[in-house]
């Protein structure tokens, strides 16, 4: 079993090292999408876009990159108390919130599929089955949600970044749940 689970973690692991250090240059695609507002709006013609992608780029880079962050420990957390207790403690303690946070991560995908189907123009009240009839072809994609901007981009992609990003997140809070699980067993990691 210890086997299954230190393999499991490995492979999260690893595809949240690659996804974050991709996303890393994320931060490059939005400093140029801002440079390109700045410059036409000063010498050209104002873009309609830059400013909406520039938000939806902070999404990916912002979601994509959680789980890369919740990997490196580099997440926001008060230290009074934890920066002194041991490392099985501390085990105990990551236990119990990621716990938490995993339930909060499912009732997030949940809307998130939910969203992302109202987004590909479903209105029914079970979008994983809509998903589901869109693999068999037994659902046909309606009329897609837009943007209320100017601009009026189709809002499915965005949405559908924010499902791998939340998916990305949940796994990556199962391995360090593992993670904390071999620990409280006395296990090296």
């Amino acid at each position: 079993m210890s086997g299954i689970i230190r393999g499991y973690i490995r492979i999260v692991d690893v595809i949240n090292l690659r996804v974050g250090r991709i996303m890393m240059y994320g931060i490059f695609a939005l400093m140029a999408i801002l440079f390109w507002s700045s410059v036409s709006k000063t010498f050209f013609v104002p873009s309609l876009w830059t400013l909406e992608m520039a938000q939806f780029v902070m999404v990916a880079y912002y979601i994509l990159g959680g789980p890369y962050s919740i990997q490196l420990g580099s997440n926001v957390r008060m230290d009074l108390l934890y920066g002194e207790w041991s490392l099985r403690k501390k085990a105990w303690f990551d236990l119990l919130t990621v716990t938490f946070l995993i339930f909060y991560l499912c009732v997030l995908l949940y809307g998130a599929v939910s969203s992302t189907a109202y987004s590909l123009g479903y209105w029914g009240t079970t979008p994983f089955s809509f998903f589901g009839g869109l693999i068999t072809g037994a659902e046909e994609i309606g009329r897609m949600e837009r943007s209320s901007t100017a601009w009026r981009p189709y809002l499915w992609p965005i949405k559908t970044i924010m499902i791998i990003g939340m998916f990305l997140m949940l796994l990556q809070c199962i391995s360090e749940l593992l993670k904390d699980f071999l620990r409280i067993k006395g296990e090296v990691i």
